[in-house]
């Protein structure tokens, strides 16, 4: 979804894009459709949580093509790798506090979530084993993710690896993706609530409108 080998931190990749916290297979469809790289299931606890049978329905809506990315926090390896495999998942995305341990048990590529509330969560996540970083806004109201708030922007100007390896959560929208594209350059960005009608039930307008404002951006900024 990220990281492309054989490409260099200084050329032109274009922006990833993860349409994540997904209920319906419909809007699993819809958002690949529109052009989404990756789609995004929650198995952490939360509104948008699904079981495991529920998530292998929704991804199986998406075209093989597209990304398939689980959502898990401080669960067994053992559920983890039900689900990877039921769910065909290409990418785990862990956001509790697994141990590098677990990471590297994976055999699947690694989605190391990091809630950024100043310079030192990014160097305590530095040498994680992760193929890719997701940086997003600290936890609020008792949930991980989607909770529609933004990180200060200023602390990810500065980070410990590529750029190609991040992805910039965290208060996403139609509105303020392609600023966070253009000051900051990630590898990918991830959207949940932003592109949202109610928890888990997407807007398709505004999945299409994410999706546009990011390929504007970087047709803009040349990448």
């Amino acid at each position: 979804m990220i990281v492309r080998s054989g490409v260099s931190e200084h050329e032109a990749v274009r922006t990833r894009v993860k349409i994540c916290g997904l209920t319906r297979p419909l809007d699993a469809e819809f958002a690949a459709r529109q052009g989404a790289d990756a789609l995004g299931v929650v198995f952490a606890a939360g509104p948008r949580l699904l079981d495991v049978a529920s998530a292998a329905e929704v991804l199986a809506a998406a075209p093989g093509r597209v990304q398939r990315v689980g959502v898990f926090a401080d669960h067994a390896l053992e559920f983890i790798q039900e689900a990877m495999e039921r769910c065909r998942l290409d990418w785990i995305q862990l956001h509790g506090h697994e141990t590098a341990e677990l990471a590297a048990a994976l055999s699947a590529k690694v989605i190391k979530a990091v809630r950024v509330t100043g310079a030192a969560d990014l160097e305590r996540a530095r040498d994680y084993p992760a193929d890719a970083f997701l940086l997003d806004a600290p936890a609020a109201h008792g949930r991980l993710g989607g909770t529609g708030e933004v990180f200060d922007w200023s602390e990810a100007e500065h980070l410990p690896w590529p750029r190609s390896r991040v992805i910039v959560a965290g208060g996403l929208n139609p509105e303020n993706v392609g600023a966070a594209v253009e000051r900051l350059r990630p590898g990918g960005v991830d959207v949940s609530s932003g592109v949202e009608a109610a928890p888990g039930v997407k807007d398709h307008a505004l999945t299409a409108a994410f999706i546009a404002a990011v390929r504007e951006t970087d047709a803009r900024i040349g990448r």
